[in-house]
C-alpha cells in the first residue's frame, strides 16, 4: 500500500476534524476521498503529506510513518493545494526551475524535467509570461507541473478544478488519466461527482470526519442504490398517491418539487408515473450515478425500500 492509515484522528482544541479513520491507498489508482464541506477530507491530506500530525493513530506512506520522518515522505510525493502556491512575477519556467531546486534536482536533469512538464501541461504558448498575467486555467496547470517536479511517486491534488471552465476541467482529467497510466498513484478531493466517477478507480466517502463507505463507485452504487433513477416534478399528494399504486415502493429523494425514483426497472414502472404525473411536463430516466449516492451517504434523505 502506498498509503496506510489505521485509527487516524485529528483534533483541533474541542473538535474533532477527524475520527479513527482506516484508509488503504494501493499503488497505481486513483483513490477519491468524497464528502461535504467540513467531512475532514483536507485535514486527512495535510496529515498524509505531513503538514498536520494525528492527534493519535498511525499514517504510513510508502511505509515510512510521516509522523517520524516527514522530510523522507514529502521527497517521493507531490502536492497541489486547493490556492495555487506559485510566483506570480516570474514565469512558469521559472517557478518551475525555483520549485526544482527546492527539491535539490541538479542539471541538466532539472532542465529536463520543466521541458517534459511544459510540453505534459501544454505550458508552451505561456511559459515565459508572468504567472499574475495567467488565466485561471493556466495557473492550474502550472500548479500541477509545479507538484510533479521532482516526479512523485504519489501525487495529491486537493480540489484541482474547482472553478474551472469544462474544457479546461476536460483537459486537466486527461493528464491525470495519463499519469495514472503511467504508475502514478493518485489522490484527490474533489465536490464533482461527475469527475470522481470518471476518474477515480475507488472512494472514501466521508462525513463528519468519518469514513462512512468505501469502494470502487460502481460497486458502491450498486450496493446502496438501485440502478435507474427517474426524475419527475409532482406534488407531495401526486407522490403519494404514485407510491401507493406501485407494486413495489422505490427508493426516492425530493428536492423542492422534483422527485427522483431509483428502481431497477424503469420501464416496468412508466405507465403508472406517467398516469400520475405526466402533465407536469419533462420527465428524465438516467443511470443512478454518483451523486445520487453521495446524496443518499451524506445529506438527503432517502425514502422507501433499501
Amino acid at each position: 500500500m502506498i498509503v496506510r492509515a489505521r485509527g487516524a484522528r485529528k483534533q483541533f482544541g474541542d473538535r474533532v476534524a477527524v475520527e479513527q479513520l482506516d484508509l488503504d491507498i494501493p499503488a497505481g489508482c486513483c483513490f477519491g476521498l468524497l464528502g461535504p464541506n467540513g467531512a475532514g477530507k483536507t485535514t486527512t491530506l495535510r496529515m498524509i503529506y505531513g503538514a498536520t500530525e494525528p492527534s493519535a493513530g498511525t499514517i504510513e506512506v510508502f511505509g515510512i510513518d510521516v509522523a517520524r520522518d516527514p522530510r523522507a515522505v514529502r521527497a517521493r510525493l507531490g502536492v497541489t493545494l486547493q490556492e495555487n502556491v506559485m510566483i506570480e512575477v516570474l514565469s512558469p519556467v521559472e517557478n518551475l526551475r525555483v520549485f526544482g531546486r527546492y527539491h535539490l534536482i541538479r542539471e541538466p536533469e532539472l532542465t529536463r524535467r520543466i521541458d517534459y512538464l511544459v510540453d505534459f501541461l501544454e505550458l508552451e504558448s505561456h511559459a515565459d509570461v508572468p504567472v499574475q498575467n495567467l488565466s485561471g486555467g493556466f495557473q492550474r496547470r502550472l500548479a500541477i507541473a509545479l507538484s510533479l517536479i521532482n516526479d512523485p511517486e504519489l501525487l495529491i491534488l486537493d480540489e484541482p478544478t474547482t472553478g474551472l471552465d469544462p474544457a479546461v476541467r476536460l483537459a486537466l482529467w486527461s493528464k491525470i488519466r495519463a499519469l495514472r497510466t503511467a504508475g502514478t498513484t493518485v489522490l484527490l478531493t474533489t465536490h464533482y461527482m461527475d469527475e470522481a466517477q470518471r476518474l477515480c478507480d475507488r472512494i472514501v466517502v466521508m462525513a463528519q470526519g468519518k469514513a462512512i463507505a468505501d469502494g470502487a463507485p460502481a460497486a458502491l452504487i450498486e450496493t446502496h442504490l438501485r440502478t435507474e433513477a427517474i426524475e419527475i416534478e409532482c406534488s407531495s399528494e401526486q407522490e403519494s398517491e404514485l407510491i401507493r399504486l406501485l407494486a413495489d415502493e422505490p427508493q426516492r429523494m425530493r428536492a423542492g418539487g422534483r422527485l427522483v425514483l431509483y428502481v431497477d426497472d424503469a420501464a416496468a414502472v412508466l405507465p403508472v408515473i406517467d398516469s400520475i404525473a405526466a402533465e407536469h411536463g419533462h420527465r428524465t430516466i438516467r443511470p443512478t450515478n454518483l451523486e445520487d449516492l453521495f446524496l443518499h451517504l451524506t445529506g438527503a434523505q432517502l425514502e422507501g425500500g433499501a
